[in-house]
């Protein structure tokens, strides 16, 4: 049997690909068209996936849409008209493109892929709770979602046993974790839907001065639930602000405006609106754990990329093991589709645990090569793996910065040493070349730890031999450590840490072995390959364009390594002959 799972038409749209209750491919749109956080419909993502199935959409047995958009009709103009008059421009342009468009989904996808097969639909939660429980190790646990809004669902946590998940306890929208962070998100000046990692970035620069009224915001029950006071929300009718005036009084200051200076008020409201968020996914996990009696629980939906929240719940709930789907967002909702219509729906048993993320497509070293030849680019041959393994490393130790491009792409939103940027931790200054350099972006953001598995408890606070293989769980960096790692450590002493093994990525496990060897720190940098306001890179000629267009040193792509790069004629020269190149994944 195989499953083609679509998510679009809100933001992150991407696809994924099931056979015979194996993944077979994922992977997100922005990558392949370059749009950051794309909405629209996910063709090329959809035509990778088969490709690399090995099959035409007639073979395909079903196809399943993320969530039901009558159901979610129904939400808006409840809420419209609970909300009336304010919501008048709500009204006006929101219904219009519901009514011609996406109301009928379902037929817009079949002319998108020109068939006329049944499209299912699957409740929003229920595709967020497959993409966490049904691949999960686990053949039950407890099970927590949350997000910005589904249909009504906002929030929710249930239990998973084989193939059924079943949730105990909801909470609808307009009350909402996802919601309330946006609102803090567009306080701050940043973008909502997009910068939600920079609240987390900032919060530990900050003081939980402002905790008690965010109280008057969000009443917060013992049992996790919680109500939001919409006197000081907007987004139930304003299709351009999140936060009513009342909000602003209430902390004292305006909205800022983005790119303006960040204050001190900005970074103690970052931390009290973290901390708020925390208690309510700690409450609601407690509470899941008790109720339930379970030793495991998996969390997925926007809200399970907050990897603080992630960590407390592992440590403070009575949790053994936890599991969190690395594309916990919206274009994991792709792959939940899939895998409940196959194992809930179709009554598959479950054969699948999603141990990697890396379901994207790869490009064979000719491919590497003629992409390169192509764009001009000068470049060295390493004629073994432990050859480019090792020269790496060297390169790293003398304080480079490495364009890594190897195997197949992640799906998700972090790169896990795939689409990496790579360089020494043991540089407290490596964090400001890095953005100086290449990432161009806020100097309060944290940069990541990748570690070799059986080394990480020697630097951070967990257990010896413990998984973290998607840089979505904080612990605290030890501090005996913090002197070796400063520039992984962030400003509250921890680091999103990424454990690596070989059995998943045997090169980039090389590296971070053989560097340690080089320094004595089995520990890299890694931190996403791309510059701010674009898309991880996809295709060797992103990998090349952004070496060429930054102040990354070195490239390693394939078996090649670029260190030379061309003059701005030569380069554009190249570019143009190469650019066909850049949408023909392997």
């Amino acid at each position: 049997m195989i499953v083609l799972g679509i998510s679009c038409y809100y933001h992150d749209a991407g696809a994924a690909i099931v056979r015979d209750g194996q993944l077979v491919a994922a992977a997100e749109e922005e990558r392949f068209n370059r749009t950051k956080h794309y909405s629209g419909f996910p063709k090329q993502a959809i035509e990778f996936c088969l490709r690399e199935a090995g099959v035409t959409l007639e073979q395909v047995d079903h196809i399943g849409f993320y969530e039901k958009p009558l159901v979610k009709f129904n939400r808006i103009l409840e809420t419209i008209l609970a909300t009336w008059p304010l919501s008048f421009n709500v009204w006006r342009t929101a219904i219009p493109t519901w009514v011609l468009d996406k109301l009928h989904i379902g037929r817009h996808i079949q002319q998108q892929l020109d068939t006329d097969r049944d499209i299912l639909f699957c409740q929003h939660h229920l595709a967020h709770a497959g993409s966490a429980f049904l691949v999960s190790p686990f053949d039950k646990a407890a099970i927590i979602t949350a997000d910005g809004v589904g249909e009504w669902v906002t929030t929710g946590w249930g239990v998973g046993d084989g193939v059924t998940m079943d949730f105990r306890q909801e909470i609808r929208f307009p009350h909402s974790i996802g919601l309330l962070f946006s609102a803090i998100t567009a306080y701050l000046g940043f973008r909502v839907n997009d910068a939600e990692w920079k609240v987390m970035g900032l919060a530990p620069y900050g003081k939980p001065i402002y905790v008690d009224k965010f109280r008057e915001v969000v009443d917060i029950r013992e049992d996790g639930s919680f109500r939001l006071n919409l006197k000081y929300f907007s987004f139930p009718y304003s299709t351009s602000r999140t936060i009513s005036p009342a909000w602003e009084r209430l902390f004292g200051q305006p909205q800022r405006r983005p790119e303006t200076d960040l204050s001190q008020f900005h970074n103690d409201i970052a931390h009290s609106g973290q901390k708020i968020v925390e208690e309510i996914m700690v409450r609601i996990a407690r509470h899941a754990q008790r109720e339930s009696g379970l030793k495991q629980v998996c969390i997925a939906g926007g809200v399970g990329l907050n990897c603080v929240a992630n960590w407390r719940i592992l440590r403070e709930c009575g949790f053994d093991d936890i599991y969190i789907q690395p594309a916990a967002g919206d274009s994991g909702g792709a792959l939940g589709t899939a895998f409940y219509i196959a194992n809930s729906v179709m009554k598959a048993p479950r054969a699948f645990s999603m141990d990697h993320a890396y379901w994207g497509p790869a490009f064979s070293n000719a491919e590497v090569r003629a992409a390169l030849d192509d764009a001009g680019a000068n470049y060295e041959l390493c004629e073994s793996d432990d050859e480019l393994i090792n020269e790496t490393a060297q390169r790293l130790a003398k304080g480079g910065v490495i364009g890594w491009f190897q195997g197949r792409m992640e799906f998700g939103p972090r790169a896990l040493g795939s689409r990496s940027l790579l360089a020494d931790p043991r540089r407290a200054d490596m964090k400001d070349i890095i953005n100086a350099k290449v990432k161009f972006r806020e100097a309060f953001r944290p940069f990541a730890p990748a570690v070799l598995k059986e080394r990480a408890h020697e630097f951070f606070e967990m257990p010896e031999g413990m998984d973290a293989p998607f840089m979505l769980l904080v612990p605290s960096v030890r501090p005996e450590a913090r002197a070796q790692i400063p520039a992984v450590t962030h400003q509250d002493g921890t680091g999103r840490v990424q454990t690596v093994t070989p059995e998943h990525n045997p090169l980039y496990y090389g590296v971070i072995k053989r560097f340690g060897e080089l320094t004595g720190v089995p520990v890299l940098i890694n931190t996403s390959f791309n510059v701010r306001g674009e898309p991880i890179v996809c295709t060797p000629a992103d990998a090349y364009r952004t070496f060429v267009n930054t102040g990354i040193d070195t490239l390693v792509i394939g078996r090649c390594i670029v260190s030379e790069k061309p003059s701005q004629v030569d380069f554009e020269r190249g570019m143009r002959r190469s650019v066909a190149l850049e949408a023909k994944p392997l």
